[in-house]
């Protein structure tokens, strides 16, 4: 049977740009999964696995920056849009997931494939819609067209995120052979206009009179995408000295202008010496522990720069919420502020010139292993690349290293290991530029199913770093010290990523030193018909006493 109100929802998507649809396939949500397939302007894709299909449409919509539309059955396969649905709503990141549903008089009346679903989401979600369950009434069919658009809208509105569309159905979900689509029908689209929010020339004068109150002032860019503007504009502020900028790698705007080697230049210098009396942050999570429980520790006062919405006080010290563009802030404080404090300045550069160097002979220097591989790795990506990194040990990796060429993404919403792969595979849909991941092998076997679809990804390219084991436990005081280190915290494993490889007719290579390193890497970025592995193999014991011995050469 049609229905129209769930054509005219697939209508005002594509009315609306918003034509990338991923579909995990079911019985109860073939109404809603026609209504989107049959629509000629439409993209749908068909992805079995919810939890991976959810973090594919996440690395889609990262990069579209526009909403992807998420489409599943009912029962617990809603549950497996969850992971991916909370890094969207703490990363930022559109989505449109629909869940089809059993009426409500047959919830909790143990009939098949059927759960609580509204409000599966919780507190992770922008907003919660329930669409009606019959269009007798045609006041019925007005409030799904109003559900259709304000959930088109809101995902898109500041701060972008996920909202979530519960489509109660009721048998037959077939049409017949006879019915047809029809998408001519007129749709009403409401049409979202929004413009940036501008400070007042009174917010202003008063901002610049408090400016003059502080004498060592930090910026500190949380995670986003990269933007040249934000990036001249900060070079700017530093070569000008009127503040030190410090930048972790999924900042994006990591340059020879900022301070990109914090994370071990904080426990070697006085704090004294660095601590701000202001801090001046945008964008969103960093990275670093030492950089976070330094400023928390530092007292100083925290300005928070965003266009609207909650802010939080990540540095415990947020004084001032400033809803307005960050280039028009970033642009205001190039110019009325003066130079910062001449020896505050000097401290942190010095400090991050000299551990620049320390860090290049070191390097040069240590063993090899997972740490020194990604190093050599990084020489041959090429600078076009996205570069995925996912989280636990290879995200630090990296940002021990410093400026990048590459666009960094990374799953920091929720900083979980869950959907590094599908979030790059969904990268992929998007370009054709190489996209490479770096991953821990945790993180890469756990999410398998990224691969387990019909769609090309042959630009991908995977850098797999298997040490048998989470690594990780290893660097943290409190599991490295315990009997149960190896049992029930690092959790070993045996796996090969070879079988894998050719499941999912990856081209595989391995390395286990510097030679095969480089010798698998002299045409691992030539352009191929499939997707390509890169598995470097090392030991966890051995990994961790690398790192120590090199944090050790740069005091």
């Amino acid at each position: 049977m049609i229905i129209q109100p769930l054509i005219d929802l697939a209508n005002i998507c594509a009315k609306k740009g918003v034509n990338n649809i991923i579909l995990s396939p079911g019985s109860r949500c073939a109404p809603i999964t026609l209504a989107f397939a049959r629509h000629p302007d439409l993209h749908c894709r068909t992805i079995s696995d919810e939890r991976s299909a959810a973090f594919i449409a996440l690395g889609m919509a990262q990069q579209l920056k526009k909403p992807v539309v998420l489409v599943c059955t009912s029962g617990t396969a809603a549950l497996n849009y969850a992971p991916a649905v909370a890094e969207a709503f703490f990363q930022q990141i559109p989505l449109i997931v629909i869940t089809a549903d059993r009426p409500n008089e047959w919830i909790d009346q143990w009939d098949g494939q059927t759960i609580r679903q509204e409000k599966i989401y919780g507190r992770h979600i922008k907003k919660d819609y329930c669409f009606p369950d019959d269009f007798s009434h045609k006041d019925k069919i007005w409030h799904a067209n109003r559900i259709s658009n304000e959930a088109c809208n809101l995902a898109q509105s500041f701060p972008a995120g996920p909202v979530h569309i519960n489509i109660p159905l009721r048998e037959p979900f077939y049409p017949t052979e006879n019915e047809k689509f029809d998408y001519g029908i007129p749709v009403r689209v409401v049409e979202q206009i929004s413009a940036e929010m501008i400070l007042s020339d009174e917010a202003l004068i008063k901002l610049k009179t408090q400016l003059h109150s502080y004498d060592k002032i930090i910026i500190v860019p949380g995670q986003q995408l990269p933007n040249k503007a934000l990036q001249e504009l900060l070079d700017n502020i530093s070569k000008a000295k009127q503040a030190i900028i410090v930048t972790d790698t999924i900042s994006n705007l990591q340059s020879e202008h900022t301070i990109n080697y914090h994370d071990q230049l904080i426990p070697l210098i006085d704090k004294n010496a660095l601590k701000p009396d202001l801090i001046i942050s945008f964008g969103k999570s960093i990275i670093s522990k030492a950089l976070k429980l330094f400023l928390r520790e530092s007292n100083a006062d925290h300005w928070h720069i965003q266009a609207g919405g909650e802010v939080p006080d990540t540095y415990q010290g947020l004084s001032k919420q400033i809803y307005c563009g960050t280039p028009q802030f970033l642009k205001f404080i190039h110019s009325y502020l003066g130079e910062t404090n001449t020896s505050f300045y000097q401290t942190w550069y010095d400090a991050n010139k000299v551990l620049e160097t320390k860090i290049t002979n070191a390097l040069e220097g240590i063993d090899f292993g997972e740490f020194k591989a990604i190093y050599e790795v990084l020489k041959h990506i090429p600078h076009n690349s996205k570069l995925h990194l996912a989280n636990s040990m290879s995200v630090r990796y990296v940002n021990f290293l410093g400026p990048r060429k590459q666009e960094i993404i990374c799953n920091r919403g929720t900083s979980g290991i869950d959907g590094s792969n599908s979030t790059a595979v969904g990268c992929t849909f998007t370009t054709k530029d190489f996209v490479t991941l770096i991953t821990g092998d945790l993180a890469f076997f756990y999410d398998r199913n990224a691969f387990w679809h019909n769609y090309p990804f042959n630009n991908l390219r995977i850098i797999l770093l298997n040490n048998q084991a989470g690594g990780i436990f290893r660097l943290i005081d409190g599991p490295s010290k315990q009997a149960e280190l190896e049992e029930f915290f690092e959790t070993k494993q045996s796996l090969q990523a070879e079988n894998l490889a050719k499941d999912f007719n990856f081209k595989y290579y391995t390395a286990k030193d510097e030679i095969e390193l480089e010798n698998a890497l002299e045409d691992f970025y030539h352009p191929s018909i499939r997707p390509k592995i890169l598995e470097v193999k090392s030991e966890s014991v051995k990994n961790a006493e690398i790192l120590k011995t090199f944090k050790k050469m740069l005091k």
